[in-house]
């Protein structure tokens, strides 16, 4: 009876055995590899694929992560043939005497034949062809090239394709970092990934996990101290889908795109990698930066209550899963914890954390939600038993209480020689809101955009010692566009006859207004597309002397390149190359540099002065609160539009041009006070103050044809003796009687009497 079973087995194979499958898929091992998106010294941003893989040979795997592979599938592995005839006796035995198939006998050998080339269906044919398959490839291929196959193919949940995708979804770090516990975990997944998954499965994920360091100490792998260590130790599973060592959301989402269109669906699969122009110091900083802005201008205006309620089971088994069930929903944003309260008193919360952390807080804790601890507070704003809410650990006054914000902003920074992206974030959250600002967000600049109205009027004369009157006006609706227009100082106060330098500096609107009617406002649209802005988003009215048009933030960090790089204009680039698989060079931006055949669009001697004048904007101006930075290389301009719906701030020194917005995507007053010197300016520094760390400043250097002459500080008319120094064009020095624009005023120029007239 045996001998006839056997006979037919051996017929059976020999009949099968010539039409398995070619084992070229296995010889010439070509996955399928996600897009890739780094910063430029090489710190993952993103990835986009079918399937989530990184490569990794057999050597590379950390010698704890074979053993617990070993110990969970195979302990065989390097003594059988393919197929374990005495683990199939041993599984065989055991399923008897249980009564069921609770064991079975695949090798990792077996595994890797399935993976590649067979269902995962449980019938006696499929099995046989899956043990024939193992010894085919047990035949041609060595044991360590079978267990790199199995490392790299074999599914793990959560997306996740090989061991090294793995380790980095689940605990976000390399395989080489793995603790035995954690290599244990991953070890578990084979055999059911859905089911042992510690996202989604904890518990069940745990019990595994023991087994399989169980095994491990059965082995002889780990001693009884390393076992009870691993046992006890507490892994901390990462809940987010997307691993990345550098938070840039925005950023890969625009490589996605732009991939997309040249390669389509093929970027998916084909194991392309893409290296922006970022640097992760910078990416983190300015991270960092925008995401303090924004919670700094959330915490200025109160809070709104709680985010939703939970009906709490009193029965504390149930009470667990419920809690963990609803917040396993909501996303830790920005380290912003989603928690449920448990209790809450006048001064006290207690909170519960997935996965069952418990966390009292008091005092410093619970101050921006007092008054919504009280009875008094309506029930659908109060903080109660079962209120979602969120946390925020702070590294000098612990956890405190917390909420999303709802403003967004965006920041962008840029090498102003090459025009390199160094750092982008395009908003607040990307999983919350996709919108990137930094590129898609058309919003009205404010005073921010003064500038290129006074560098437009260095153009036709203007000098910064012409002095202009800083008065009331009011305005035809010829004039403005619309209707009749009475435009006021910010602060609401009028200075009377000013020096250009003095105006920018205090951002005065009335002087603005009164530059652009000189030089006209048809010469300034013209003039300001030479920085890179479109003519027919700032039609030519007077109210484009205060911002009225509309641009991006990355088109100001364009603009305000031209005048910290001496006058060139350079386009923003963020991708630096791209290679396929196997590390060929597809694509390489070379960018067109400043002074290396990139365009001259005004003046160096504009850009010089225009520096100056933004410099004294920091030194003494609006944006005084950047000299806490301790540099004197930095000029920028701070910028607020009406009813205070967007905060600008841009500045740069010569390496470096950052640009800083805040605002609603649905336009809406930030509120008093909220101008761009307060609530755009910090974020501005916050990324500076890292990014220029340790980097010595630089002394502008004057160009040639600029002369350096005194003048009075009140008339701005030149004088022989005392007064202050200021720069001029050759051409245009300073007049020697006071006069406010027209004829040989002081500053010099060419306005006409007619203006003069106008503006007294």
């Amino acid at each position: 009876m045996i001998f006839t079973a056997g006979l037919l087995g051996v017929l059976a194979a020999v009949m099968v055995y010539p039409r398995l499958p070619s084992l070229d898929a296995l010889t010439d091992y070509r996955p399928k590899m996600p897009l890739r998106v780094y910063t430029a010294d090489g710190a993952l941003i993103g990835e986009f694929g079918e399937e989530r893989r990184a490569l990794v040979k057999t050597k590379e795997a950390p010698v704890v992560l074979r053993q617990a592979i070993l110990a969970a599938e195979d302990e065989r592995f390097y003594q059988h043939g393919g197929v374990d005839y005495v683990g199939v006796m041993r599984a065989a035995l055991s399923n008897l005497m249980s009564g069921g198939a609770s064991q079975g006998a695949s090798t990792i050998t077996m595994q890797v034949a399935r993976n590649f080339f067979l269902t995962p269906e449980k019938t006696l044919s499929r099995k046989f062809s899956e043990a024939l398959l193992a010894l085919k490839i047990e035949h041609k291929l060595s044991k360590d090239q079978i267990l790199e196959l199995y490392l790299n193919q074999i599914y793990l949940g959560q997306r996740a394709y090989g061991f090294a995708s793995a380790a980095q979804i689940y605990f976000g770090k390399p395989l080489s970092k793995l603790t035995a516990a954690e290599a244990a975990m991953l070890a578990g997944l084979p055999k059911a990934p859905s089911r042992f998954n510690p996202v989604v499965n904890p518990k069940r994920a745990k019990m595994r996990q023991q087994y399989v360091l169980g095994r491990m100490r059965e082995l002889g792998y780990l001693d009884q101290q390393q076992y009870e260590a691993a046992v006890e130790e507490p892994l901390k599973v990462r809940h987010e889908l997307q691993f990345s060592e550098v938070s840039a959301a925005y950023v890969a989402e625009m490589v996605r795109q732009m991939m997309y269109a040249r390669y389509q669906d093929a970027i998916y699969s084909q194991g392309f990698t893409v290296y922006t122009t970022l640097r992760k110091a910078d990416q983190e900083a300015a991270n960092q930066a925008l995401w303090r802005g924004v919670m700094d201008y959330d915490r200025r205006h109160g809070y709104r209550g709680p985010e939703g309620f939970l009906d709490v089971p009193a029965d504390s088994g149930e009470r667990e899963a419920a809690m963990d069930e609803a917040l396993q929903e909501l996303e830790e944003i920005n380290g912003l914890v989603p928690v449920v309260v448990l209790e809450a008193k006048a001064n006290r919360l207690t909170v519960y954390a997935f996965g069952g952390e418990v966390l009292q807080l008091g005092g410093e804790g619970v101050k921006f939600v007092q008054k919504y601890l009280g009875e008094s507070v309506p029930e659908k704003s109060r903080i109660r038993r079962g209120s979602v809410i969120r946390i925020q650990q702070d590294d000098k006054l612990g956890w405190r209480v917390t909420q999303l914000p709802q403003v967004e902003a965006a920041f962008v920074a840029v090498n102003p020689v090459d025009g390199a992206v160094k750092a982008l974030v395009g908003g607040f959250d990307f999983g919350r809101n996709k919108y990137n600002h930094v590129v898609q967000a058309w919003r009205q600049p404010g005073s921010s955009f003064k500038p290129f109205i006074y560098s437009a009027a260095l153009e036709k004369g203007f000098t910064p010692a012409t002095v202009i009157n800083d008065a009331p006006i009011v305005l035809d609706p010829a004039e403005t566009g619309g209707q009749l227009w009475e435009p006021k100082n910010y602060d609401g106060n009028y200075s009377g006859p000013i020096r250009l330098r003095v105006a920018l500096a205090k951002s005065k609107n009335l002087v603005s207004i009164r530059i652009l009617q000189s030089i006209t406002p048809q010469y300034a649209q013209e003039y300001i597309t030479r920085f890179g802005f479109e003519a027919g988003q700032h039609p030519p009215y007077l109210t484009m002397a205060l911002g009225a048009g509309s641009v991006t933030p990355l088109q100001m960090a364009a603009a305000y390149s031209v005048f910290a790089n001496g006058g060139y204009r350079v386009k923003p680039y963020f991708i630096q190359r791209v290679l396929d698989s196997r590390g060929k060079l597809l694509a390489q931006t070379k960018p067109v540099k400043a002074g290396e055949g990139a365009e001259q669009v005004i003046d160096p001697r504009n850009a010089f002065i225009m520096t100056t004048l933004m410099r004294d904007v920091v030194t003494h101006g609006t944006a005084t609160k950047a000299m806490q930075l301790g540099r004197h290389d930095l000029a920028g301009k701070t910028g607020t539009t009406n009813d205070l719906v967007d905060a600008w701030f841009c500045g740069f020194n010569p390496d470096l041009v950052g640009v800083a917005w805040i605002g609603f995507d649905r336009p809406r007053s930030m509120g008093a006070g909220e101008t761009g010197g307060q609530a755009a300016l910090p974020i501005w520094m916050g990324y500076m103050a890292k990014a220029l760390a340790g980097v010595p400043e630089k002394t502008l250097s004057v160009p040639d044809k600029v002369s350096v002459i005194h003048v009075n500080p009140g008339s701005g008319v030149r004088v022989s003796e005392g007064g202050i120094p200021d720069y001029f064009y050759e051409e245009y020095p300073p007049g020697e009687t006071a006069s406010i624009v027209g004829g040989e005023r002081a500053g010099g120029g060419k306005a006409s009497e007619e203006v003069k007239e106008q503006l007294f």
